[in-house]
């Protein structure tokens, strides 16, 4: 396995620390706000790169960071007038229901800043103690000049970190390119006692700290967007290797920029996209879809189209699966594989190595993506010339499927929707009011009761009053359940040669966003976005 190292430039061999572990750290987001599309970015990259590694059998331990103390949480918390580590935990919250849908497994270990502020003035104490480090009127700063191989990482000079990200101004410093590892309180902001007076820690410090007290003095790996090569991650291996002495990360990994109109997409200059409200009009496995169909390092341009081309892409290989469950339909008895069942074995493991050095190159996904299509086609094309009946065909589809399941899953792109979401069990239980007020219109007495007695089944009470009919429930009924009772109606009317309400019945799913597909096997439903 390759993978590229911003530090030597290069594509190197994955040579871990220990025998099949992987150490890796990411860094997380500043939670003053909902995290953005290019936020979301790194999360997704790393949790693909996560689940791969994990994949090809190594044991991974993997912390992601929440900077919980920083100056524009505290700027956001003075506007909204309220505590900043307050406003922090709530975007921390708000942070996992974002993650959550783009099926991000959680980290580890998530560390905050402000759960670590004694490991933070232990290290600046040793940073002092060893001569890398200095006061100033309770201020402590990183003396830049003082660490040889300051500038590896970015390829920049000491000269050039003056017009870096995040420098600290004060003249008193011995150097412009210093920068802060603990900072003396002001008044009104979070602060904690130490050796220097009250303050709290710089941006920099908190990463190096965390990293080595939860993975130790070297680590296998280190993500983060390519935004922090310089001056973050720069001053991170300046922390870490003057205090322990050893190599801070064997492995710098670094995902490219989403752009807009070829512009980093980013807060300070206004062109983000909040990440919920993108969630509000695609499904979160679009998103990831649309995330890791570039390589990671390669900047990724944004706009509606290309998510519609995204769900376009990722709706062919979600109705491969769909074909493969309903072609399987349950357990195959255990019989011969025909000649063609075989082929299709052959081929499938030959895809699958094929996707595997793809994704051993540098974590490869748009290329390992194309293995997935080609393995697509290669299902549809035998479902479409087998017979269902046979199990010999079905045993040969079950087989291949799973290896294609098992694929997706590595990427994390096929994200089950929870089908009993309140959202689609009100939508459905809203058309069976409208169906039975339907029937009432048309004198069918007859199914109006029979919908309010299936509803009283399911303990939905309905409640006739003048204003029209409501419905209420305390424990939910199942989509599945509601949906099954629809469809007989919709069979059942069918069958009368009552065409419109059938009709009716489909018309009003598909407004909805639920399709309803008359196959040989029945009617097959799906949601429209997937």
């Amino acid at each position: 396995m390759k993978i590229y190292n911003t530090l030597s430039g290069k594509k190197e061999e994955l040579q871990t620390l220990k025998p099949h572990r992987v150490n890796m750290y990411v860094c997380g987001p500043t939670t003053y706000n909902l995290i953005h599309l290019g936020n979301a970015r790194p999360l997704v990259v790393f949790d693909t790169v996560r689940r791969y590694l994990k994949h090809r059998g190594y044991e991974v331990t993997y912390i992601q960071n929440f900077t919980d103390v920083d100056d524009k949480i505290i700027k956001r918390a003075w506007e909204e007038q309220t505590d900043p580590l307050e406003l922090a935990s709530h975007y921390i919250e708000e942070y996992f229901i974002d993650a959550d849908a783009l099926g991000i497994d959680r980290a580890d270990i998530h560390p905050r800043v402000s759960q670590h502020i004694e490991d933070i003035i232990a290290t600046i104490t040793g940073l002092m103690e060893k001569g890398y480090a200095y006061e100033v009127d309770g201020n402590i700063y990183y003396r830049v000049r003082a660490f040889a191989d300051y500038g590896k990482l970015s390829g920049r000079s000491v000269e050039e970190m003056f017009s870096g990200a995040r420098v600290e101004v004060d003249e008193r410093k011995e150097e412009p390119a210093d920068f802060a590892l603990w900072k003396k309180a002001k008044p009104n902001e979070p602060s904690w006692h130490s050796p220097w007076g009250e303050g709290r820690p710089g941006w920099h410090i908190e990463c190096s700290v965390m990293a080595t007290k939860y993975l130790g003095e070297t680590i296998d790996i280190h993500g983060g967007g390519a935004d922090l090569i310089f001056p973050h991650h720069e001053n991170e291996i300046a922390q870490a290797e003057a205090y322990t002495g050893q190599p801070f990360v064997k492995y710098w990994m670094h995902n490219g920029f989403i752009t807009v109109n070829s512009e980093k997409m980013s807060k300070s200059l206004g062109n983000f996209f909040v990440l919920r409200d993108i969630l509000a009009k695609y499904p979160a496995d679009v998103i990831r879809y649309y995330l890791i169909a570039t390589h990671y390092r390669s900047p990724l341009d944004f706009d509606d189209s290309k998510l519609e081309e995204a769900r376009k892409a990722l709706g062919r290989l979600k109705t491969t699966l769909t074909l493969t469950r309903e072609f399987v339909d349950d357990e195959p008895e255990i019989t011969e594989l025909t000649v063609a069942g075989k082929a299709l074995l052959e081929k499938t493991h030959e895809l699958e190595q094929k996707f595997n050095e793809a994704m051993d190159d540098d974590f490869n996904t748009a290329m390992a993506m194309g293995f997935l299509f080609e393995l697509s086609r290669l299902l549809n094309s035998f479902m479409a010339d087998q017979d269902r009946r046979e199990p010999a065909a079905r045993t040969a589809v079950k087989n291949a499927a799973e290896i294609f399941m098992e694929l997706l899953s590595v990427l994390g792109i096929i994200i089950e929707r929870d089908t009993n979401d309140e959202q689609y069990v009100n939508l459905l239980l809203k058309l069976l009011l409208d169906l039975r007020n339907l029937a009432r219109q048309e004198k069918d007495y007859a199914l109006s009761d029979a919908v309010r007695d299936r509803l009283n089944g399911l303990n939905v009470k309905v409640e006739d009053n003048p204003e029209g009919s409501r419905f209420r429930y305390e424990v939910s009924p199942a989509v599945d359940e509601l949906l099954e009772y629809i469809l007989a109606i919709r069979q059942e009317s069918k069958a009368q040669r009552q065409y419109a309400r059938a009709d009716w019945i489909r018309d009003n799913l598909q407004e909805n966003g639920i399709i309803l597909e008359d196959t040989r096997e029945g009617v097959r439903w799906k949601f429209a976005d997937a």
